[in-house]
């Protein structure tokens, strides 16, 4: 028990400083360093290490080198597809279990992104569009949607920092608000569709801003 407490206490933080870009793409990432840094033995760090490797977060190659993995387009337009339709479905199933207290918590935050983006706050936007649609995958409650979602999320969460420059796209304000009015109106797979292309109008900003990084550094 100890052992696997240990592991994944070695896994959040080390997922963590990927994803806020304390440990930057490309970085070589050495056992003895990090078992320093945690304050734990090498097993755990491995076993966390081995996770991250599984989830895209890291690579690994014995006895050469273990370090971040980058991010390119391709990862963008391999995973926001994948989002997207997870999210889509989760509406569909969610929309007609909505009672009026989810339906508040949706309108109040398009508002916060919207403020989050007048303010320039990325960090804030993005936090107000996750909580926004969690909303959908927890009335859902549907485990293996919400299980897969959180595979994915730290991979999203580094694609929104590196590929957008300073802000989200404003248009997905009214994406939201498109999603909450048929929500509320009881279309289930129109809400599902206006969410899938909320999904996929980020995965083009996405790829726009990583293609950009990438010329940038050549």
């Amino acid at each position: 028990m100890e052992r696997h407490l240990l592991r994944d206490t070695a896994y959040t933080a080390l997922c963590e400083a990927i994803v806020a870009g304390e440990l930057a793409p490309g970085e070589s990432l050495h056992d003895d360093e990090l078992c320093s840094w945690l304050g734990i033995s090498r097993t755990p760090v491995r076993e966390a290490l081995a996770r991250l490797a599984d989830e895209g977060m890291v690579e690994l190659a014995p006895q050469r080198y273990t370090r971040v993995a980058s991010l390119t387009v391709k990862d963008a337009h391999d995973t926001l597809p994948v989002v997207a339709a997870l999210h889509a479905l989760a509406v569909e199933l969610a929309v007609p279990r909505l009672g009026r207290d989810d339906v508040r918590r949706l309108d109040a935050e398009p508002q916060r992104y919207w403020d989050a983006l007048r303010r320039r706050d990325a960090v804030e936007a993005y936090e107000a569009d996750h909580r926004f649609h969690a909303v959908f995958v927890a009335v859902a409650g549907n485990e293996e949607i919400a299980r897969l979602l959180a595979v994915l999320e730290a991979r999203l969460r580094r694609l929104e920092r590196l590929g957008t420059g300073t802000l989200p796209g404003r248009r997905a304000v009214a994406q939201h608000q498109a999603i909450v009015a048929r929500a509320a109106a009881g279309d289930a797979r129109g809400a599902a569709s206006a969410t899938r292309e909320n999904w996929l109008s980020l995965g083009e900003m996405l790829e726009r801003g990583l293609a950009a990084r990438a010329a940038a550094t050549c």
